[in-house]
């Protein structure tokens, strides 16, 4: 099968090669001598990528820190379940699924790819595959930092850092729709989009002073460093700061900071799969491209809007 490796963390995308490497070997998946329980082979029509993914150790390590490269990145997929494992249950032979596979396993940059069959949900048949790649880590994300870890409620309001960005946009539409008050942040060019993903109001982080902002409920980060801190002085008291750049570097004066690694959810991707086809939920897609231009469209030469998305089957 035609896949996309790395086998150098210093040089980043740039280093991805498009290779051949073997099929996952479905009559051994489900065989008792081969069998991983839970596993499922997934023939991949989309795939997504996440811009800092081969800054992650479990890029290039597996569980026990051993070497694994050659390593295939890319950890959203949607495409059609081809083989189940021995005693896998919960999905059948030709369904269209989506989700996020295992960090430490070969990723979705690939025709084939084998994933655990919980960190999947079924795909409606009216939803496209680049939409479903495109939705399943930035819905995930922002699901779960808004609503399991910032606990936001109708009438609060929140700070969205990025809110033009594919997880940004996300945790603007859904914050929104849970009825708080949305302040978006990023550069300039980002304005439009975010007030059209839902942000009642937006905050230039290059020209506008946010402290303006005055007080938040909940602060959802996706930037780090220096923003993060002067936004923990923006949260009121009992409110919270989640992000997901790492251990927090500041935290509100009486409220907790929360860092906090997506996990794949069944239950929240089939809600957001819902919202996508009554068009609560729109995808913030960029570029689509063909896997066996895969390596030029993740390393564009100018800035892209949006998420890339490799469409690994027409």
């Amino acid at each position: 099968m035609k896949a996309i490796v790395v086998t150098d963390r210093a040089a980043g995308t740039a280093g991805m090669t498009l290779v051949e490497r073997p099929a996952p070997d479905a009559a051994r998946l489900a065989s008792l001598e081969g069998a991983n329980y839970g596993d499922v082979v997934v023939e991949v029509h989309a795939s997504g990528f996440t811009g800092n993914e081969l800054e992650w150790p479990s890029t290039w390590i597996d569980r026990l820190g051993r070497d694994r490269t050659p390593s295939i990145p890319g950890h959203e997929v949607a495409g059609v379940v081809t083989a189940l494992s021995y005693g896998t249950t919960g999905l059948s032979v030709g369904q269209r699924v989506f989700g996020l596979t295992d960090w430490t396993r070969d990723g979705t940059l690939a025709e084939y790819v084998v994933v655990e069959a919980r960190n999947l949900a079924p795909l409606p048949g009216d939803v496209e595959f680049t939409v479903g790649a495109g939705v399943a880590m930035a819905g995930l994300t922002a699901w779960q930092g808004l609503f399991d870890h910032g606990h936001l409620l109708e009438g609060q309001s929140v700070l969205v850092h990025g809110a033009a960005g594919a997880v940004g946009s996300m945790a603007t539409q859904l914050a929104r729709q849970a009825g708080a008050y949305v302040i978006g942040t990023g550069r300039a060019s980002g304005r439009q989009t975010a007030v059209d993903f839902g942000a009642h109001e937006f905050v230039d982080l290059d020209n506008d002073t946010l402290e303006d902002v005055g007080g938040v409920d909940l602060v959802f980060d996706v930037i780090g460093g220096d923003i993060q801190k002067r936004s923990a002085g923006l949260v009121r008291a009992g409110g919270t700061l989640v992000t997901v750049t790492g251990p927090p570097e500041a935290r509100p004066a009486d409220g907790p900071a929360i860092d906090f690694v997506v996990v794949s959810d069944r239950a929240q991707l089939g809600e957001i799969a819902r919202r996508v086809r009554d068009g609560r939920v729109r995808t913030n897609i960029g570029t689509v491209a063909a896997l066996d231009d895969a390596v030029a469209a993740l390393n564009p030469t100018e800035r892209t809007k949006g998420k890339t998305i490799i469409r690994v089957r027409p």
